[in-house]
């Protein structure tokens, strides 16, 4: 059973930067793909490579060596691969306009910087497997084998280093090569499993049953990664493995989970994006409700504030000063923090949307940060000098009820002691009396004119707060004055 978590075997250093073509072409002609098992892995590998592509233009090949011989599929697929277009293919029969076609490719090839040696379009035409084989290797070199880069390593270096990386931590692994290090097939389940762990159980996995675990990986890839099955179980357990067929099919896995962290990457940074989407526009409705919060509250208070009045009523001026100080204490603290947040709010939500290259945030119209402000100052334009009314006005109306109250108190005192005062004035009773009563009637007015005196000044007292109450617009003042008749 394969340990997962097993000490990691070093890495294969390799001092190549990339991947020469023509020292390529030199192997291939050494090695004359006299060996028929490796010419089989690479019919079938170059095969399912090539029609992995041109299944994207809707057509396939089944004989390597002679589906590409008049030239129009091969076009066809470095047009696919490449994603530019060739020029016009002719597209007569004979063998001239397939040597044209096949030219065709080759010279866009070359335009891409390959040096093809010992490839010529005849061959082609004349369906030479070896120089079939050998054109599309130099294909997979040019287009899928030599961008790849990993630690400044490209091509075939870069592809084993990126191999070598991804299986480090898994026991009984340990990639060297392009044809014996993968015989066991746990190299392949190891690069699956790590970037998809969801699709094989390495765990229970042994280095014993090679067919087995080639075959999950082969059938794995096929129905989960979109890899097609370009190698043999049987060839890679009993022949050696075909290096050019190995590293190709390789190659598929890295550009697929290139791909996919590409794709998570641009998935995360659409996720991030949005999520900055939302908070902005969580922001924005923040903003909007806190704005109209605060103007509704401003408007609740500033008829309150401007209405300076008391109806004359002591007890309705001291719970208006109630109320006042309440506002000043409990209502209006948290309103200035909330003045003050919405300001931040603002400049922070514009300072995002600037740095998202997004436009600037315009509230709906009053709901701008100078309204607010503009609202603001009216209100505090309101509350000058309200409580120094308000104390003026309470003393006013305490002075009032202190005049009105002294004013009947002293009327009062005034009544009961002119109470028959007027009738004994008017009293004849003097013309029937002696001269005895007449001495006494005549002391008693000498004391009442005496007394008379001193009640005048109360009485010009009584008068002095009537006019004082007129003055000060006491509400009650028809009794007042009624009394003072």
């Amino acid at each position: 059973m394969v340990d997962y978590y097993a000490a990691q075997p070093a890495f294969h250093q390799h001092q190549t930067s990339g991947y020469d073509y023509t020292q390529q072409e030199e192997e291939w002609d050494r090695e004359g793909l006299l060996d028929p098992a490796w010419e089989k892995q690479q019919k079938k590998t170059f095969t399912a490579w090539c029609n992995s592509h041109l299944r994207k233009a809707g057509t396939s090949i089944e004989l390597i060596e002679e589906d590409f011989r008049n030239g129009l599929k091969l076009m066809l697929l470095l047009e696919v691969i490449s994603g530019e277009p060739l020029p016009r293919p002719d597209r007569g029969k004979m063998r001239f306009h397939k040597i044209a076609n096949v030219n065709k490719a080759l010279e866009y090839i070359e335009s891409k910087g390959v040096k093809l040696v010992s490839i010529g379009a005849e061959e082609i035409v004349d369906g030479n497997v070896k120089m079939t084989l050998g054109l599309i290797w130099t294909i997979i070199l040019r287009f899928a084998i030599q961008d790849i880069n990993v630690e400044e390593l490209s091509a075939r270096d870069g592809l084993l280093l990126w191999c070598q990386r991804k299986t480090a931590p898994y026991n009984n692994v340990n990639v060297q090569n392009f044809h014996t290090s993968w015989k066991d097939g746990l190299a392949f389940c190891a690069l699956i499993h790590r970037h998809r762990p969801e699709l094989i159980d390495y765990y229970q996995l042994h280095k014993g049953d090679p067919i087995y675990n080639l075959n999950l990986a082969f059938d794995v890839a096929e129905k989960h990664l979109d890899i097609p099955r370009m190698l043999d179980a049987e060839d890679m357990v009993n022949s050696h493995p075909d290096e050019k067929a190995v590293m190709t099919y390789v190659s598929c896995y890295y550009h697929y989970f290139s791909g996919m962290r590409k794709a998570e990457t641009a998935a995360n940074r659409i996720c991030r994006v949005l999520k900055v989407n939302q908070e902005n526009e969580k922001m924005m409705q923040e903003y909007e409700h806190l704005a109209s919060d605060l103007l509704a509250w401003i408007n609740h208070w500033m008829p309150w504030l401007a209405n300076r009045t008391t109806d004359d009523n002591l007890s309705k001026a001291q719970k208006k000063l109630d109320d006042y100080r309440n506002y000043r204490r409990h209502e209006k603290p948290p309103r200035i923090e909330d003045k003050g947040r919405l300001e931040t709010l603002f400049n922070t939500l514009q300072t995002r949307l600037r740095l998202s290259n997004r436009p600037a945030f315009l509230p709906r119209d009053g709901h701008l940060v100078k309204d607010i402000n503009n609202a603001w100052k009216n209100l505090e334009d309101s509350e000058k000098g309200f409580e120094e009314w308000l104390l003026s006005e309470i003393m006013r109306l305490e002075r009032l009820e202190h005049l009105a109250e002294k004013f009947r108190r002293k009327c009062a005192l005034h009544e009961e002691w002119a109470h028959g005062k007027e009738e004994a004035l008017r009293s004849q009773d003097w013309k029937s009396c002696g001269l005895y009563k007449i001495k006494a009637l005549r002391k008693r007015h000498e004391a009442f004119e005496s007394d008379l005196g001193a009640h005048q000044d109360r009485v010009e007292q009584i008068a002095l707060i009537a006019r004082e109450l007129n003055n000060l617009r006491y509400p009650d003042i028809g009794p007042i004055n009624a009394r003072c008749q």
